[in-house]
């Protein structure tokens, strides 16, 4: 198992925007070549501290994501690597067709970052959330998406960008979680499932912010008696399908968690390869078809029964306690 924090109570005050903006300032201090680009965004971003030190490096295009995408994918192909920073509900829904003609088709090397996504924004609503973005960017050939659990994990991700010749959608939350991982000494791959605890007798596969989430269900099954496996899924494209048909195999039960949609998302995508390859029992945790409540994180995560309390009940109703 890997370096996994066991207890949600880190106090962690860093937002995985910042560290976004922390890890590419010292990456781009040292690589030239490394752009951020924003959409009037960069406070939102966190980029402020970036700009102040390298505004050379910094592209300011305004509220305009659709020219911001196309920009960046010229800059790529004058083999510059622009990081595009620009809030989720736009990035992935204004300028779609820049994303999936200027970036994934012409396979220009962007790396699209989707700040303050699911419902993080909270009380501004529907036209500010950002629970559908999963279902279209993993739709789009040659375009792979990624959700980190928490700042370390943010950290591993963006460096690991770095030097990944291939255009990502990266979606991050707005404010700070609580870790899911005790440091960022582990082992981090693009495209590998991370399992953050070993477990017979049900899997919970989440990503994102719903890790810690899963974590806190699996230990609270722990007392009950029920051996849990968590799965933190942070590529949801390419997905790690062996690891999921092996979690089928030896658990046989699965439920899926994610700040999404229950359509097309991360639920989706992990019973598009159980059902074709070892069907067993499933449960889609995440956003239902409605617009989403408005309030903090923890209140509409509540709601919606993204919780350790309601997950570990279904969790026992599935394997029959």
């Amino acid at each position: 198992m890997n370096n996994v924090a066991l207890k949600a109570n880190s106090g962690n005050k860093i937002a995985n925007r910042k560290v976004v903006s922390d890890t590419l300032l010292g990456l781009a201090n040292v690589n030239k070549d490394i752009l951020v680009l924003t959409s009037d965004s960069r406070g939102s971003a966190s980029m402020v501290p970036f700009a102040e030190e390298l505004p050379d490096q910094l592209v300011e295009v305004g509220i305009a994501e659709q020219n911001l995408v196309g920009i960046a994918a010229g800059l790529a192909a004058s083999g510059k690597k622009p990081f595009v920073a620009s809030p989720a509900c736009f990035l992935s829904m204004r300028s779609i067709e820049q994303i999936k003609v200027d970036v994934a088709y012409s396979r220009t090397n962007v790396k699209l970052i989707g700040i303050s996504g699911g419902v993080s924004y909270g009380a501004l609503g529907m036209s500010h959330h950002s629970v559908q973005d999963l279902a279209v960017t993993r739709a789009i050939p040659g375009l792979h998406v990624m959700m980190p659990a928490d700042r370390h994990e943010t950290k591993k991700m963006i460096e690991a960008l770095i030097d990944y010749d291939t255009p990502v959608y990266l979606r991050i939350g707005r404010n700070p979680v609580e870790d899911s991982y005790l440091n960022d000494d582990y082992h981090f791959e693009i495209g590998k499932a991370v399992t953050m605890k070993e477990g017979n007798d049900i899997t919970i596969i989440a990503t994102g912010e719903t890790v810690r989430v899963a974590l806190d269900t699996a230990e609270a099954l722990q007392n009950d008696g029920v051996s849990c496996r968590v799965l933190n899924m942070h590529t949801i494209k390419p997905l790690d399908e062996a690891a999921i048909i092996k979690a089928a195999k030896e658990t046989g039960r699965i439920i899926t968690m994610e700040e999404h949609s229950i359509y097309g998302g991360l639920g989706a995508a992990v019973s598009e390869v159980v059902s074709q390859n070892q069907p067993v029992p499933m449960k889609i945790i995440g956003i239902p078809d409605e617009p989403a409540i408005t309030g903090k994180t923890p209140e509409v995560f509540n709601h919606y029964g993204i919780s350790a309390a309601n997950v570990s009940r279904i969790a026992k109703q599935m394997i029959g306690n």
